[in-house]
């Protein structure tokens, strides 16, 4: 098996119908870069492929709710299947064993232990805003697995700056930034409560509630957040909405500075 499988555990949790939106606002927040979803008999089961460290954050934020067992023989198969090539504007991004289209920029992102490579809704819509924009120095907010801050430095954004609470992130992007041929500085830090420094674009793909926490610690001129809903309506402190753009019931806005 091969480092991907390394300590994997296939972590679910089963919920009604009704309470889906919720749960998959609870999984995004926790998993930002990718999990499955699954019709569980009528329920819809969702699934992390992650570490003991993402297992233990399933467990809490569903009361212990979540199953878990260790990943199937065909993992590395599975692995695959999951993770597939995406293509937004002149980006593309995807694993290491796919191929790049010839007519775009390749953002390669190896998914790691706990990360996935830019498939969900939320960051394509955020990469999809980001391209529109006047390129400039870029803070990118909850880094994961570094597929924002590659994409905005491929895309000619510098110099762009990452920020992660969980130090497998950290180590991902790091990891992302040395295959991708790009220059990231990330740091480890709390969003809530680190140091945010000044630049031209910030870039949030995190949960509703801490988006509307950054408004009056950012600064920057123009910031893009998702991670939420089309039905949420994060408001982001001195900032007012210019754009919003939306895919599968998921929304990402561009925000000015009042």
């Amino acid at each position: 098996m091969s480092d991907h499988g390394v300590n994997l555990r296939r972590v679910s949790v089963a919920v009604p119908q009704a309470r889906g939106e919720q749960a998959r606002a609870v999984m995004l927040e926790l998993f930002p870069e990718g999990f499955e979803e699954l019709d569980s008999n009528g329920a819809l089961e969702l699934v992390a492929y992650t570490n003991s460290a993402g297992e233990e954050r399933i467990w809490q934020a569903f009361g212990g709710a979540a199953s878990a067992a260790d990943v199937d023989d065909d993992w590395e198969e599975r692995w695959r299947q999951f993770h597939r090539p995406q293509r937004v504007g002149s980006l593309w991004i995807g694993p290491p064993w796919e191929r790049p289209d010839a007519d775009a920029i390749p953002v390669v992102i190896d998914p790691g232990r706990a990360f996935g490579t830019g498939g969900h809704a939320t960051t394509r819509l955020c990469l999809q805003l980001l391209e529109a924009e006047e390129r400039g120095s870029v803070l990118d907010v909850g880094c994961g697995s570094g597929v924002l801050s590659i994409a905005a430095s491929k895309l000619g954004f510098a110099p762009v700056r990452g920020l992660d609470f969980d130090p497998q992130a950290v180590e991902a992007t790091e990891r992302n930034a040395a295959v991708n041929g790009v220059e990231i500085e990330v740091r480890l830090g709390d969003i809530r409560d680190a140091e945010l420094p000044d630049a031209d674009l910030a870039l949030a793909n995190i949960a509703g509630d801490a988006v509307g926490s950054l408004g009056p610690r950012l600064r920057a001129p123009r910031a893009i957040t998702s991670g939420y809903l089309v039905s949420d309506d994060p408001v982001l402190a001195g900032y007012r909405l210019e754009r919003r753009v939306q895919s599968d019931g998921w929304a990402a806005d561009l925000h000015l500075r009042d």
